[in-house]
């Protein structure tokens, strides 16, 4: 594992609220010059998020990120850009954006009827993000009315904001288990889904990257809440972010996790730096790209 970029390709697979992005004011800025180094080598930065498709298109523009894959909504939406699609089970000429989307998630129709019918029977309070105002949804992640919109867009999962007691919350997981359905938590909000989270996306898309180059890349795993456990359980190198939040995260014994000191994109920048100096300065310089193309 300590070979050089040009023998190990590596991905980075990086949640974005909290680690990337400021738990608080979304910048991401401190980040900036390690996000143009690994653009430099060819490193692909892959965004891990509970965030929505439509949050996501603009925002991976402004990162740098537009010609890498993405995995929203904790794993239910998969984006593939032009050089990770394969050229003969994905390619559409009219897909917006010039991707394909996978979504192996349940339907969010079919989340939204069933959290209905669960909250009925079973007595328990919680609004779901499709429920809230703009206002409301505003005041809470201090995101302009834009986002917001953006993030009520969901595909395949509910965010929701649990009012109600510790005991109520596990009859409700209970519940959702047997429909087929999983909760887990992020930064702010409970995320309601199938059988999906974002480490089975993180393989699919190492598998996807070997079919297509005959090589298995190394990867890198960025993370800050329990929503992240799954993405840094399925790397080589996770590194947990300090977080802002007072959710407690439950890593896997024996796994050799990188904490940093600092949170946010200052402890992204952190995290890559520690990774970098023992991974990839053993040849600088050496700038052989590493994105997937079709075969």
């Amino acid at each position: 594992m300590t070979q050089s970029v040009s023998h190990t390709p590596w991905l980075v697979f990086t949640d974005l609220d909290g680690t990337l992005l400021d738990h608080d004011s979304y910048t991401w800025q401190p980040a900036a010059a390690w996000l143009a180094r690994l653009a430099e080598a060819g490193v692909a930065v892959i965004p891990t998020t509970s965030k929505s498709r439509e949050e996501l298109l603009a925002l991976r523009d402004e990162l740098g990120l537009a010609t890498t894959p993405f995995i929203a909504e904790n794993g239910a939406v998969i984006g593939l850009p032009a050089r990770w699609q394969h050229a003969r089970l994905d390619r559409d000429p009219a897909a917006p954006h010039g991707l394909i989307v996978k979504t192996p998630s349940l339907d969010i129709g079919f989340i939204r009827r069933r959290l209905e019918v669960l909250r009925e029977r079973l007595g328990v309070r919680f609004r779901g993000m499709g429920e809230l105002s703009l206002d409301t949804l505003c005041a809470l992640t201090s995101l302009t009315p834009d986002k917001a919109r953006q993030a009520q867009a969901r595909e395949g999962s509910e965010p929701l904001l649990w009012d109600d007691d510790e005991a109520a919350l596990a009859r409700f997981r209970h519940a959702l288990e047997s429909d087929g359905l999983r909760l887990t938590r992020g930064g702010r909000f409970w995320h309601v889904m199938g059988a999906v989270d974002k480490g089975q996306a993180v393989r699919w898309l190492i598998e996807r990257y070997t079919a297509l180059r005959g090589v298995r890349p190394a990867s890198v795993g960025l993370g800050d809440g329990p929503n992240d456990v799954s993405l840094l359980e399925a790397v080589d190198h996770p590194i947990l972010v300090h977080g802002k939040h007072e959710a407690v995260v439950h890593i896997a014994a024996g796994m050799t996790l990188y904490r940093t000191r600092q949170p946010g994109p200052e402890g992204w920048a952190e995290g890559i730096a520690g990774w970098w100096q023992t991974y990839m300065d053993a040849t600088p310089g050496d700038k052989t790209s590493q994105e997937g193309t079709s075969r």
